[in-house]
């Protein structure tokens, strides 16, 4: 990085050598400050990357923010970061995405391209000089094979149900009843609890633009029985948060009293307590879905319950789960397949009437008839 300060400005490169950075300084210190070229930030791939996570440490979530920088240090293990920015070609970027889909999977191999493209897309939009068009990043998908969400039996959620206790029987319910994130649930406080109106607010961070924004649910009978219960028992009575670890164990300890932050093996210990197929918290907000749907409820009123900004988002999520309209089309199509039996069976009748005695050869058209009817 070369550096120079001169009648109170300060100017800065990158370079790919020492020697070139110091050639660069001498020159700009013989200069009078007018002529000075303007400031200079990217030549690289590592300022590129550099500059892209000091914006996405304050736009997104630590969880986001982790994708990101896990991604570029795999890139820069096959790619040099002191690679200038316009010898970045497709072809380089298309052999980083193969190479992850070899060692880890078509899907991980797209998520490291998304978050390329999106960093690139940054950078053509906010940095000086601007990266160049078009986007190198955008190379072909790698083939991903998607597993279907599970949903869970509703009967194997109140086995969870019964084999939990105390806290976690009002967590579980929680969940259910107002089809919650995970986070929504940990990040929920008695003050977001209206017991008077029958009303929770779940503040989210699913938003564009990753500021947290709350939404207000009713609140069932069931739910707010459970809460009061919870309120009057917890153990802590200053805290702010309605869930927190109760867990005193060697590696819970240390967060006892403190709210939730995963829970990485509560649902798993749970599921096999109660001896059923192992599921998540997300789970549950895809079963709550799935009983709304089957209900009949109009997918207005799940957007709302999900809080969905976009209806379009809550048909993507409905088909992601196997509930879609079509189904109502392939049950049309079913009924009308009545039609088609009841005239095979009347057929098949006839033929039997019109059966020839027994010991008589049948002919081969009426044997070929005969099969096909039968098939």
């Amino acid at each position: 990085m070369g550096q120079v300060r001169k009648d109170g400005k300060r100017r800065e490169k990158v370079f790919l050598t020492k020697k070139e950075a110091l050639r660069w300084e001498a020159e700009k210190r013989r200069k009078p400050v007018e002529v000075w070229n303007k400031k200079t930030v990217t030549v690289c791939l590592g300022d590129w990357a550099q500059a892209y996570m000091n914006f996405a440490k304050a736009r997104f979530v630590h969880k986001t923010y982790d994708e990101k920088r896990s991604m570029f240090r795999r890139f820069f293990q096959q790619i040099a970061p002191d690679l200038s920015v316009v010898e970045l070609t497709p072809a380089k970027v298309l052999a980083y995405i193969i190479k992850q889909e070899e060692i880890r999977s078509g899907y991980a191999a797209n998520k490291d391209r998304k978050n390329l493209v999106a960093a690139w897309n940054w950078g053509m939009n906010y940095m000086e000089p601007r990266l160049q068009r078009p986007n190198p990043c955008v190379v072909e998908r790698m083939t991903a094979d998607k597993e279907p969400r599970y949903i869970p039996p509703e009967e194997d959620f109140w086995c969870v149900y019964d084999a939990a206790e105390g806290q976690d029987k009002v967590m579980l319910l929680t969940f259910l009843s107002l089809a919650a994130r995970r986070n929504e649930v940990f990040r929920l406080k008695w003050s977001d609890v209206d017991f008077r109106n029958l009303k929770v607010r779940l503040w989210t961070r699913k938003r564009r633009g990753g500021g947290l924004e709350y939404d207000w649910l009713p609140m069932s009978h069931e739910l707010r029985a459970a809460l009061f219960w919870w309120l009057e028992n917890r153990p802590f009575k200053d805290k702010p948060h309605v869930f927190l670890c109760l867990d005193d164990t060697p590696f819970c300890r240390e967060y006892y009293g403190e709210p939730f932050k995963y829970r990485l093996q509560f649902m798993r210990r749970l599921c096999d307590r109660g001896g059923v197929k192992r599921f998540g918290f997300h789970a549950i907000r895809h079963l709550a879905a799935s009983i709304l749907y089957h209900q009949g409820v109009e997918n207005a009123v799940i957007q709302a319950v999900l809080r969905h900004k976009n209806p379009s988002t809550t048909d993507r999520y409905l088909k992601s789960l196997g509930l879609e309209k079509t189904r109502d089309a392939l049950k049309e199509i079913a009924n009308r397949s009545g039609t088609a039996l009841s005239f095979t069976t009347r057929r098949l009748e006839r033929l039997k009437k019109n059966k020839k005695p027994s010991g008589e050869p049948s002919s081969p058209q009426t044997a070929k008839a005969r099969l096909r009817v039968v098939r």
